[in-house]
């Protein structure tokens, strides 16, 4: 098991030195962890496999970018995992998750009733405040958290400036966030 310093030294001396010890001590320890991170997405063994290995190299390729006042090595990591992960969907052309079913597939599994009930509230609750947005506001935050598309994306996507995609989204996140703590008791 690496720790957090251990990761980031490797990531360090494959970028200072190119260390093919490193990196092979780097992918020994994450292969099978982002694998099952991509699998956990959605994806078959195989794509995941693909898309991990992806990732590894990317890893190798941009190793000097690597900043571990910025962020961890395992987050570093990941985000490119996350974003290889992206790519696939994107190439696969998958239809967009709807709304309903990604607040569904994400809410938690609990068998206290209570927390349960609170669950199925802040379901509604959320789904009630998603309607009550302008539709330009929705469609960049169905695109943004839902397709879990990039800002610059939903701007080439939708041909708008990627300054009006970001203002869009931060003040339909602005309107949930205000509408939820007047909620809170």
């Amino acid at each position: 098991m690496l720790s957090a310093d251990e990761a980031a030294d490797l990531i360090e001396a494959i970028a200072s030195r190119q260390d093919r010890a490193a990196f092979a001590s780097l992918f020994n320890h994450f292969m099978p962890r982002v694998k099952a991170f991509i699998m956990r997405g959605g994806a078959d063994a195989e794509a995941a496999q693909e898309v991990a290995q992806e990732a590894l190299i990317m890893v190798w390729r941009k190793a000097a970018s690597f900043d571990r006042t910025r962020a961890s090595a395992t987050t570093w990591l990941y985000t490119i995992a996350r974003n290889k992960r992206i790519d696939l969907l994107r190439r696969n052309n998958r239809p967009a998750i709807e709304t309903e079913d990604w607040l569904t597939v994400f809410a938690p599994e609990d068998e206290d009733a209570d927390k349960s009930v609170l669950a199925g509230q802040t379901y509604m609750r959320v789904k009630e405040l998603l309607s009550g947005l302008s539709a330009d506001q929705l469609v960049v935050i169905e695109k943004a958290f839902f397709e879990d598309k990039t800002h610059t994306a939903i701007a080439e996507e939708l041909k708008l400036p990627l300054g009006t995609v970001k203002s869009r989204i931060r003040l339909a996140l602005g309107r949930l966030r205000d509408a939820l703590e007047r909620d809170e008791p």
